[in-house]
């Protein structure tokens, strides 16, 4: 038995959701529904802004998320990022280490700003985010922890390290390292802008051997094969993953357990907020996968719960509710 379940890497940001109007969104030229990259005077903007309702901060990104999600449903997970010795960076990291996670970041930290990230929050339940980088833009190779890299189960890959140079070899190095150590590997594509934008980047990533898992979206799934249905994007992803799940909102996901296509359908509710849904359902799924249930139990866990996060605002659930959701399924 291995000392981690889920090793995971990513940009560190805390995450602030707003409720906003769409004609906010239309006002401050904010593409709707995708990952935009900003710089801080585009954030200072945007608040000084500001039209709608702020709810809680919480330490994020999308492989923290997912990393939290592993942690909370009982898993082990390690989390290796990087923020700075500002007032946010402390909160980022009290925050994560208090849902559990073991973490590479201590009280030594590099002088410098704590990413952030914009959430803003349409009646549709859309989620649309704005993000500075700030120090994690040099997230590297030297935040690496080897020895815990290689004492997990999985290596989970953000798929937003691709923006950035240092963050893209990070990647490809943990990939390297955990491929020649029997360790699995696992990887998100996180946002579909992202992935037309940086394909090349993200081919880089994923190597010239199959991944053992890939998370995406169905736009995100058609975005990088170039498919123009869900049906031949999955055919086709089967090209890079030797397993994956593609989630499709209401409508559940598509599970690839390495010989069988399984459909998966998913609790019909009233969503309030989608932000965190996909990072939920990978964490969800990841800690099934690693303590004892196959595909098909892993991606019914992984959809019931995203399905309770987005009745929700913020991007993960509370304690007891993933207690609850898991005495009602295991």
């Amino acid at each position: 038995m291995k000392k981690y379940d889920v090793y995971g890497i990513g940009n560190a940001l805390v995450d602030i959701e707003y409720e906003v109007e769409p004609t906010f969104l239309e006002k401050m030229n904010v593409e709707k529904g995708l990952m935009t990259l900003v710089d801080q005077d585009r954030q200072a903007e945007l608040l000084n802004n500001l039209e709608g309702i702020s709810h809680a901060r919480s330490c994020g990104g999308s492989a923290a998320n997912t990393i939290i999600a592993v942690s909370q449903f009982g898993g082990k997970s390690f989390y290796s990022c990087k923020v700075a010795n500002d007032e946010t960076g402390e909160f980022y990291y009290k925050d994560i280490v208090s849902n559990g996670v073991t973490t590479n970041m201590g009280e030594d930290r590099e002088e410098g700003l704590t990413g952030k990230c914009m959430v803003f929050i349409t009646p549709d339940a859309d989620r649309t985010m704005n993000s500075y980088l700030g120090i994690t833009e040099t997230f590297s190779t030297n935040e690496i922890v080897e020895s815990e890299l290689l004492a997990s189960e999985y290596l989970y890959i953000e798929g937003y390290l691709v923006t950035s140079p240092t963050g893209k070899a990070a990647a490809i190095k943990a990939r390297e390292l955990a491929q020649a150590n029997d360790v699995k590997v696992a990887l998100t594509f996180s946002d579909p802008g992202i992935v037309g934008f940086f394909k090349e980047g993200f081919k880089e990533i994923l190597g010239d051997k199959k991944i053992d898992l890939l998370f995406c979206n169905e736009s995100e799934a058609m975005s990088f094969t170039g498919a123009e249905d869900v049906d031949t994007a999955v055919s086709q992803l089967k090209s890079v993953a030797k397993t994956f799940a593609v989630t499709l909102g209401e409508k559940g996901a598509i599970v690839y357990d390495g010989e069988r296509e399984i459909a998966i359908e998913t609790k019909q509710v009233e969503p309030k907020d989608t932000n965190g849904a996909g990072d939920l359902f990978a964490g969800a799924f990841l800690y099934g996968i690693t303590n004892g249930l196959e595909y098909t139990q892993a991606a019914k866990l992984a959809c019931h719960s995203s399905s309770e996060l987005v009745t929700k605002f913020g991007a993960r659930l509370d304690k007891e509710k993933v207690n609850t959701i898991k005495e009602s399924l295991l």
